[in-house]
């Protein structure tokens, strides 16, 4: 049976279809106690276990602020918000498995929803995590002199590290086509957010998770998304952060495509 290409004209329109996939996505979240959950616990563990583990770090000599939580609570966000990827991802493995992919591959409408739907999930879910943190970071001492554009910042953040993980999960979910591929998204996941400047700057590193750390994608996303908590807002510690989202969409968005064109064949 042939499909519809990827980007075929004359197919259904395309804002209604990703409405209702979308819509449809975030009333499973609802309706499982069991996904929305994580959803909301998750924040609040990291925002507890690394200011109480790291806490004394804050005091040492060249630490950017003197709450550590200004500087955890965007690692907090961003490590959440990965998983609202991750778990858009475990949601197309599952309809891979009872074969709802399989009917909307065969169905008049544009194949990249396929990509779309599940991101614009991640990217609303992430929206849960992001206010969970801030709003315990808050409660226990947090500040933000960067104002408003601080605030926007920070959920901007959230959403691209949601958005960027989901582009990665689902090429790994679409290439193996089974839950054994959140195992591998799991293991990828941490490897891109532990050795970064989320707990200390790299200033504070020594050896090779110093090095790991420069080159780390994350560490330039963390530094947009915390400015605001460190100080005022600006361009120089933005544009690296907006660099790699757009370098990351455009290079995790390709493997996404590309795998789903392998599903089509």
């Amino acid at each position: 049976m042939s499909v519809a290409p990827l980007s075929s004209p004359g197919l259904a329109p395309s804002l209604p279809v990703l409405s209702a996939l979308v819509r449809r996505a975030m009333l499973r979240l609802i309706r499982v106690p069991s996904i929305i959950m994580p959803v909301v616990v998750m924040p609040a563990f990291f925002v507890i276990a690394f200011t109480g583990s790291f806490d004394g770090i804050a005091r040492v000599d060249g630490y950017p602020t003197d709450e550590l939580i200004n500087w955890v609570a965007a690692f907090a966000m961003l490590q959440s918000c990965s998983f609202a990827g991750v778990g858009a991802a475990s949601a197309m493995v599952t309809d891979i498995e009872n074969h709802f992919v399989d009917r909307l591959l065969v169905s008049p409408v544009r194949r990249s929803l396929l990509i779309i739907a599940p991101l614009g999930q991640a990217a609303i879910r992430s929206l849960i995590p992001s206010t969970v943190v801030l709003v315990i970071a808050f409660t226990t001492g947090a500040s933000m002199p960067g104002g408003v554009l601080g605030f926007v910042l920070a959920y901007a953040g959230g959403v691209s590290v949601a958005v960027l993980m989901g582009c990665l999960a689902l090429a790994v979910v679409l290439a193996v086509r089974t839950m054994r591929a959140m195992a591998i998204v799991q293991i990828v996941v941490f490897l891109f957010m532990f050795p970064s400047t989320g707990q200390v700057p790299i200033e504070l590193m020594d050896g090779w998770l110093a090095s790991v750390a420069r080159v780390n994608p994350v560490t330039p996303l963390l530094a947009m998304t915390r400015q605001g908590f460190l100080g005022d807002v600006t361009w120089a510690a933005t544009w690296p952060g907006m660099a790699v989202v757009v370098a990351g969409a455009m290079l995790f968005g390709a493997l996404a495509v590309s795998q789903l064109r392998r599903l089509e064949g």
